[in-house]
């Protein structure tokens, strides 16, 4: 098992698009950061959505994505819109 695993939030689906874009751990993910890693993400599988984004950012903090701060959420929000 992958250390990626043992994030929450983060599943076998996730964990593969993680490393097929060079991300195999906790200190990687968090250098490259949530919005970062969702756009390379996205740029290989169009069905990344906001709920991913958010799974992303809430496993750097160590957290299930519904506990993350309703202004992350907002903000992860309007990168998905502008983004999307």
């Amino acid at each position: 098992m992958s250390e990626l695993l043992n994030l929450p939030n983060i599943g076998k689906a996730v964990e593969q698009q993680l490393q097929q874009i060079g991300i195999t751990n906790l200190k990687q993910l968090s250098q490259v950061g949530s919005k970062q890693a969702w756009l390379s993400i996205k740029a290989f599988d169009p069905s990344a959505c906001y709920n991913r984004l958010c799974a992303l950012e809430a496993a750097i903090q160590g957290v299930r994505w519904h506990n993350l701060d309703e202004t992350i959420k907002q903000e992860l929000k309007k990168f998905y819109q502008v983004n999307k």
